[in-house]
């Protein structure tokens, strides 16, 4: 199983290593798609693997495969592929106009890999500290990519981002120290109190009052990475300013890190502190639903649009966290992948947007149907997908976090989770139906490029993958998400 474990990591670096090595851009972008392939299928081979024998553990328990870091290991790899099949002709279209360097395009290949390598590996870390360090480094990794382009705005954005997402990672070592010592107690080395492994089996024996702590300032900390409010602020910056491909990489791939770090942190402390757990998820969850969906209803930037989703989403996931059960776990889990592949195939479709109409205003874009009728397809279908319509996976996601709330919390929380689902709904979808089937007064320009086959792959693939996600779960996921959720709990 080694073997799977470092492919892991290495494959989605292939096509940078080719790159560099002198491999002209289009060839090192099939590579790197086909390293994050590569990369899904040894996730799917370590699910079945963690299902059947139960996790691995190698190298002092630094290194530690269960069931829920392959599940979020193949969402990662899932996000990579996508988003690596969509930067082929994004980089291609924008190095042809002009618009990225050589230096440029290099850096976006190199970083783009290693962001995707460096999140699939801190899926792999058992050890508390290494995961801090691997989350470091991707917050440096994906900077590169926000100020890619050059701009004031974009430069600023990367500033924000990674003064704001450090400060995050700083309060979350705050909190895996108060962890540790909360472990003081127990005939552990060092090492192994900063095992996920470890700490999870000896939960009922840690100190109480440091626990507790040290797991409100997990949540505040790895919060700011996943974009909970109100450390949310850095997201739409960095989501609007980053390449279209690699926004889709931070909201599909990123949010979902630092999601699973806190998902880490509430299974070691709901064992005493199960309560306490779900009321700070709850108020997290529902600050940032309220606060994504009313910024929803005033952005005129699609990608702010598309990043204040996020933002909502992560709350929502949140939210089913905080009702707990098998129910909320479920749905949560689930919402995880269906969000990760929706927002990706928006982020994308954003991309083909951008280039043909060089803008990034709302109001510029109208009736994609007849211009761009792909794009149009696309960009109706994923919205309607991406705010919880049926018959796509989110949907069934939504409506399964919607049953745990009245099974565990009562009608209150519910109630108010299907309110805000409401608003969201109205909002997003008030700016996506305009810019597909509203009136004239496009801004396109009559040169405008056509659609690549790797750009629209993805697309179609991701909208096929929500919508048999939301009328069939298959039973390999089903076994999966049920052995993630024994995992934690």
């Amino acid at each position: 199983m080694i073997a799977l474990v470092i492919a892991l990591v290495v494959l989605p670096l292939v096509g940078a290593a080719a790159h560099l090595l002198g491999v002209r851009t289009h060839a090192a972008g099939l590579l790197s798609a086909a390293g994050g392939a590569g990369a899904l299928g040894c996730a799917l081979a370590l699910a079945v693997l963690t299902t059947r024998n139960g996790p691995y553990r190698a190298l002092s328990g630094f290194i530690y495969v269960d069931p829920l870091s392959a599940f979020f290991a193949i969402t990662v790899a899932i996000v990579a592929t996508l988003a690596g099949l969509g930067s082929i002709g994004y980089v291609q279209t924008e190095q042809e106009r002009g618009e990225l360097s050589p230096v440029q395009v290099k850096l976006y290949v190199v970083f783009f890999a290693l962001f995707a390598a460096l999140m699939l590996a801190s899926l792999e870390a058992g050890n508390l500290g290494l995961l801090w360090v691997l989350v470091e480094a991707s917050t440096l990794a994906s900077a590169v990519l926000v100020a890619l382009e050059a701009r004031s705005s974009s430069f600023e954005a990367a500033w924000k981002y990674i003064i704001i997402s450090s400060f995050g990672v700083t309060i979350a070592l705050v909190g895996t120290l108060f962890l540790f010592y909360a472990s003081s107690a127990l005939a552990l080395d060092a090492t192994q109190r900063l095992s996920w492994a470890e700490l999870f089996a000896h939960a009922h024996a840690l100190q109480h009052d440091s626990l507790k702590l040290g797991f409100l300032l997990a949540v505040v900390g790895y919060g700011t990475k996943v974009g909970l409010a109100p450390m949310h602020t850095w997201l739409p910056d960095a989501h609007s300013e980053a390449p279209s491909p690699a926004s889709a990489m931070l909201s599909g791939a990123l949010l979902n890190t630092g999601m699973y770090a806190i998902i880490r942190f509430q299974a070691i402390a709901g064992v005493d502190l199960g309560r306490y757990t779900h009321r700070v998820l709850l108020v997290f969850g529902f600050t940032s639903i309220a606060i994504g969906a009313l910024f929803m209803v005033r952005s005129t930037n699609f990608k702010r649009l598309f990043a204040y989703s996020s933002i909502e989403h992560m709350g929502i996931i949140a939210v089913a966290l905080g009702f707990g059960g098998t129910l909320g776990y479920y749905g949560a889990l689930l919402h995880t992948l269906n969000h990760a592949i929706g927002k990706c195939v928006l982020f994308l479709c954003s991309g083909e947007i951008v280039l043909r109409y060089r803008t990034r205003v709302a109001t510029r874009v109208r009736g994609l149907l007849g211009s761009a009728p792909l794009l149009g397809v696309v960009l109706l279908l994923g919205s309607f997908a991406i705010v919880g319509s049926p018959p796509f996976g989110l949907f069934l996601s939504e409506f399964t976090i919607v049953r745990a709330g009245f099974a565990s919390s009562g009608p209150a929380f519910a109630f108010l989770l299907l309110a805000l689902l409401v608003l969201a709904f109205i909002a997003f979808m008030r700016t996506t139906a305009d810019m597909t089937v509203g009136g004239s007064g496009s801004d396109a320009p009559a040169e405008t490029p056509s659609m690549r086959v790797t750009s629209a792959f993805p697309l179609l693939a991701g909208l096929a993958m929500l919508l048999v996600l939301g009328v069939w779960i298959p039973g390999g996921l089903n076994d999966l998400i049920m052995h993630s959720i024994g995992a934690i709990t």
